[in-house]
């Protein structure tokens, strides 16, 4: 089969208000400033740049549209409730730190400047990573409309890619090893319900080894271990630990065959089978 590489594009005519614009929010995170205000400034300045430089007025001046006040208001992270907020075992001071960058990246990819942009998005994204995950490896790429539960509880090494729409439930944790690829639509859970009371929730760390890739919208459920090298078919739901080097597809996801660079020790199809 035919070797398709990524081609390299020539810089665009803005090449330069970009860096810049990136190169401003890398050094307030760095310096520590309130995240809070980075993250309504940032998006204020993106979706409503004339009321960037009197926020607290606009959203107080009852001359404007109730639902337009409503709309900058909710520019900040605290004024906004997210989903895990209601969990029982969130930990609220780890979320409130790394709620207004989760803001900022679900949010700027609601907006003209996000939207398909994608270089953009990933230098942005790139940067956030390392301030809401446990743990962030290198050259981390993720596309438009990744969501995630805490965020804090994610740990990636390097040479990550996780493409559009794609689920990352980290409520129980979830580690992300090096050269991983997680495809769109897919799921990766941390947490399930008991099927009689869906009160009843058990947390359980999830593994997706080095090699890893997880292929259009397939699911990994709480607690499975995926093994180095290994591949989680389209549409597949992975119910159980997935060996290494094996394909697995279906639902639940069984191995139908062995990747041809496999190691001897790997064991073979038929063997599989017979289990």
């Amino acid at each position: 089969m035919p070797i398709y590489p990524l081609r390299k594009l020539p810089a665009l005519p803005i090449a330069g208000i970009d860096s810049q614009w990136l190169e401003k929010i890398a050094a307030e995170l760095k310096s520590g400033s309130d995240r809070a205000l980075l993250c309504r400034r940032t998006l204020c300045e993106i979706a409503y740049p004339q009321f960037a430089s009197n926020w607290e007025t606009a959203v107080e001046d009852s001359k404007l549209p109730l639902a337009t006040r409503l709309a900058l208001s909710a520019l900040d992270p605290c004024n906004v409730t997210l989903e895990p907020e209601y969990y029982a075992e969130c930990d609220d001071a780890r979320f409130q730190k790394v709620k207004p960058l989760l803001w900022l990246w679900y949010s700027f990819d609601r907006t003209v400047l996000g939207g398909q942009n994608v270089e953009l998005g990933v230098q942005l994204r790139r940067l956030l990573a390392p301030y809401i995950f446990k743990k962030c490896g290198e050259n981390f790429k993720a596309f438009q409309f990744v969501e995630f539960s805490f965020g804090y509880n994610m740990e990636v090494g390097d040479n990550c890619v996780v493409h559009r729409y794609v689920l990352l439930d980290d409520r129980g944790g979830i580690s992300i090893g090096n050269n991983v690829s997680i495809s769109d639509f897919a799921n990766v859970y941390s947490h399930t319900h008991s099927i009689v009371d869906q009160r009843d929730v058990t947390d359980a760390p999830t593994r997706l080894e080095d090699g890893v890739r997880i292929t259009y919208h397939a699911t990994v459920l709480a607690g499975v271990q995926v093994g180095e090298q290994a591949m989680v078919g389209a549409m597949a739901v992975a119910t159980k630990d997935v060996r290494p080097y094996h394909v697995y597809v279906g639902i639940p996801a069984k191995s139908v065959r062995v990747k041809p660079n496999a190691p001897v020790d790997q064991g073979n199809l038929t063997a599989v089978k017979k289990r």
